[in-house]
């Protein structure tokens, strides 16, 4: 045996080489990128997206009673697995004319400071996935009735896409007022 063989640092050495020679290269990396989630929903022809985090249940359209000296846009208040939910038709708050319900009518769920309320939209389109390169700060080409409810947008193959506050519209005064 030689001196280099019987030298601990030497086989270390040699150790770690060969051990170099035959290892597989660290797997890349991925660049991960968050999408944007949110319920997407129809209001007459206007197609919006409420953030995920501000809808807190979609039902189905439901059997409610009138509530009398309320605004037109109150259809009423529904009894929801034992609570009491007023619900309000989004049409008819901005644009003044109430949706007819249908199949396709559904009631997204609100529950933001206090303010518990469903909203009667034409349709809910599921949930919508965007990029961080779809966003666009400036939403133009919507109703005007709109604006005031919208914090950036969308767009993608499909469209243009609202992104519409729940929050906004539940710390409104106009909405909150819903008695005549």
């Amino acid at each position: 045996m030689s001196a280099e063989t019987t030298d601990p640092l030497a086989l270390l050495r040699d150790l770690e080489r060969r051990c170099r020679s035959h290892a597989r290269p660290l797997p890349s990396q991925v660049e991960i990128r968050e999408d944007w989630l949110g319920i997407g929903f129809r209001v007459g022809d206007s197609r919006l997206v409420a953030p995920l985090d501000e809808v807190a249940e979609i039902l189905t359209y439901p059997g409610f009673s009138k509530v009398p000296g309320s605004k037109e846009w109150v259809r009423g208040i529904a009894n929801v697995r034992g609570n009491l939910l007023p619900i309000m038709d989004l049409n008819g708050y901005l644009h003044g004319r109430p949706a007819l319900p249908g199949r396709k009518t559904r009631v997204l769920v609100i529950n933001h400071r206090g303010v518990f309320s469903g909203l009667v939209v034409d349709e809910v389109l599921g949930l919508k996935h965007f990029l961080p390169e779809q966003r666009i700060d400036e939403v133009e080409g919507v109703d005007d009735t709109l604006q005031p409810y919208l914090s950036h947008g969308f767009h993608n193959e499909s469209g243009l896409w609202g992104v519409f506050s729940m929050r906004r519209l539940a710390e409104t005064p106009q909405f909150l007022q819903a008695a005549v």
